[in-house]
This record gives structure tokens, C-alpha cells and sequence, in this order.
């Protein structure tokens, strides 16, 4: 794809926004609010943006895993291990983050309020795929059986999952957004997965209620395909988007009022931990 095809496919005029790992607060919900409020800041008009973060130890989940018969009990059990919880408004289900797992999102306008979800996931695709080409050409796109946060876009290599596709829209603009496990064990992240979903899920079975997820589902970067650390990957990352979509790096945080910021992650707190 030449440069001109991928800034119709992209923007034009899209930045990069990569903060360092030790710049992250200790709340998980900070960089879920940030992109909330980048979100509606797009919709008035700023250009797009590409958040590429990561937290030291986090599990987020979705509305429906809120909502399971002992969720509340599972997220302060994990809470009181050090471990920062939160419900994620973007959909999907259960991910754990450590320094190893790479967040991705693509905020963009949508003035139009068009709907192109296959289209906007098989981008998504092209990207991770894309930045991981340099290490493996093997990338594929579709639902891994017993892989957490399990959908249509799971993107693996040799049948197990590394990384998982999801989406949240506001009213004129919308965040793309995936979890890349570039570094470590991909069963430890599965295990933490299946231990929330035991606790969480009382005396339900896995299934319609909640995603049943199996030993030998999930891998890192490192184990399948070699990439040797979360910065070589983020760099990739980067220099594809620049490549093919045009991209410029940001060195400095866009400017958004942190007690903006504040309000607004207690508010999403409020709004959706509650379940």
C-alpha cells in the first residue's frame, strides 16, 4: 500500500503520542480517561491521534464481566494484591496489563457518524501485522478458541493469540484500540485471566456468560515469533505509521486540563465499577 492510498485509509494528518512507562499513574483508569477526553477533543476538530501505552499491573474488563455474580469481590481481591482494576468502556472482556503488554489506539473523527466495523478492525489488523513483520510474516486475523477477550479480530501466530481488537464510538469521533503482548509468558496473562473469571463467576459455567479460557490460547511476541523487547515493538509501530500513514511524533502531551482529567476518571469509576 503506497503512502497516498494509506492517508485515505488513515488521516493525514495523524500524531503520535507514546509516554514513558514510569509516566503512568498507578490508576488504570487515567489513560482509559485520557482517551475518552482526546475522543470528544477529536470530534471538535483537533487532528487524530495514536496513544501507545503501557501500565506496570492491570486488569480491565468489560461491562458484562462486571456484571457477574462475584465480579466485585474478584476486582478487590486483585486490588488489595497490588494489581489496579477497572472497567473498561471500549468493550471486549478481560486483559491483563503489565510492562510487557502494549495498549494501541487510533482516535478519529467520524463527523459522519459512519459505521464501517470490518473495515476499521481489518486496519487495526494491518498495523499490529504490519509493525510485527519485520520478525514474522505469520500474523493472522480471526477468533482463537480459549483465548481471553476473544472476538473476530484476535490476531496470532501459529494458533495462539497475541493480540485482541476492540472499538468505542462517541457521538463524532471514535478510538480504535488493542492490547499487543510483546514480552514474557503468554500463559501467565491467561492464567491471571482464568483466576478473575473463577472468582468472578460464582456458580456459573464458562461459556455464553463468560469467555472460557484455556491453557495453551495466548503467547507473547517474544515466544512466537522473537521480537526482543515492547521498545523495538513500539518503534515498529511507529515507523510503520509514519510509512504509510504519514504520521508525526508528538513530543510533548497534548494539553489536557488534569483536572479535567480527574473528574472525568472518577467518573467513569462511578459510572461503571459499580456494575
Amino acid at each position: 500500500m503506497d503512502n497516498q492510498q494509506s492517508n485515505a485509509v488513515w488521516h493525514p494528518d495523524i500524531r503520535i503520542w507514546n509516554p514513558p512507562l514510569e509516566s503512568m499513574p498507578e490508576d488504570i483508569m487515567y489513560p482509559l480517561a485520557w482517551e475518552e477526553m482526546m475522543c470528544r477533543r477529536v470530534g471538535e476538530g483537533e487532528a487524530p491521534i495514536m496513544h501507545i501505552w503501557r501500565h506496570p499491573y492491570a486488569l480491565t474488563i468489560g461491562m458484562r464481566d462486571r456484571r457477574l455474580p462475584r465480579a466485585a469481590q474478584a476486582m478487590d481481591k486483585l486490588r488489595d494484591e497490588g494489581c489496579s482494576v477497572a472497567v473498561r468502556v471500549s468493550g471486549g472482556a478481560a486483559v491483563p496489563l503489565d510492562e510487557g503488554v502494549i495498549n494501541v489506539s487510533i482516535i478519529l473523527p467520524n463527523p459522519d457518524r459512519k459505521i464501517e466495523l470490518h473495515g476499521d478492525f481489518a486496519r487495526m489488523v494491518s498495523l499490529i501485522a504490519g509493525a510485527a513483520s519485520p520478525w514474522t510474516t505469520d500474523s493472522k486475523a480471526g477468533e482463537i478458541e480459549g483465548a481471553f477477550c476473544p472476538g473476530d479480530y484476535d490476531v496470532s501466530v501459529n494458533g495462539r493469540k497475541f493480540c485482541g481488537i476492540a472499538q468505542r464510538r462517541q457521538t463524532k469521533a471514535y478510538i480504535l484500540t488493542g492490547f499487543v503482548i510483546v514480552e514474557g509468558n503468554g500463559e501467565e496473562r491467561r492464567r491471571l485471566a482464568r483466576e478473575f473469571y473463577d472468582e468472578a463467576s460464582g456458580d456459573l459455567t464458562p461459556g455464553d456468560a463468560y469467555p472460557d479460557v484455556r491453557e495453551g490460547s495466548m503467547g507473547s511476541l517474544d515466544e512466537l515469533a522473537g521480537v526482543p523487547s515492547s521498545e523495538a515493538y513500539i518503534s515498529s509501530l511507529m515507523d510503520w505509521m509514519i510509512e504509510h500513514a504519514g504520521a508525526t511524533v508528538l513530543t510533548e502531551a497534548p494539553n489536557l486540563p488534569l483536572d479535567e482529567l480527574d473528574r472525568l476518571s472518577a467518573e467513569l469509576k462511578q459510572r461503571y465499577d459499580r456494575g
